[in-house]
């Protein structure tokens, strides 16, 4: 039995995002080549990329998996915003690394996010968010336009963050 809080689990890695929420979608390129795919993936499934993009991460596993619980957090002392989640489905190589997770009872928001890192055929390597989301909590729904805002900046940071770690690996 699952313990996501919204019934179209999976929308996020088939491009169909549901209607009734805010989606986002980011690509980015980070940088070139196989080491760099590499840094990053590992990053990535690691959560190296969620802590240095700010994230505070309490995770069941070192790695995403299937089923893995994992508990992120943001914000300072009481403005943190705790946000409980579950990995759906991980991808873990050759050429594409990353995860999906989606929302428990708890989030202030309800949905799912997939992160992947892909090496493609002229051998950039490239970034992507894809989520759908729509806020739960009375606070969540009164930031109104700020959660989408927040959500894509963080996307944003992301991409540079991994690109920082991809230009370490060449």
């Amino acid at each position: 039995m699952s313990d996501l809080s919204y019934p179209e689990q999976g929308a996020s890695t088939t491009g169909h995002l549901p209607d009734g929420y805010h989606h986002l979608r980011h690509r980015a390129l980070i940088g070139r080549g196989r080491p760099a795919l590499e840094v990053a993936g590992a990053a990535l499934l690691g959560w190296r990329m969620h802590r240095l993009a700010g994230v505070r991460i309490d995770a069941d596993a070192d790695r995403a998996a299937p089923g893995v619980a994992v508990h992120c957090a943001i914000g300072v002392g009481p403005l943190r915003a705790g946000a409980p989640n579950r990995v759906l489905a991980t991808v873990d190589g050759p050429d594409r690394y990353g995860f999906t997770y989606g929302t428990r009872a708890g989030h202030l928001a309800r949905g799912e996010e997939t992160f992947l890192v892909e090496l493609e055929a002229d051998g950039a390597v490239r970034f992507s968010v894809t989520a759908f989301s729509r806020p739960v909590a009375w606070y969540a729904r009164l930031a109104g336009p700020l959660l989408p805002l927040a959500q894509r900046a963080f996307a944003r940071r992301c991409g540079r963050v991994l690109a920082r770690i991809a230009a370490d690996a060449g």
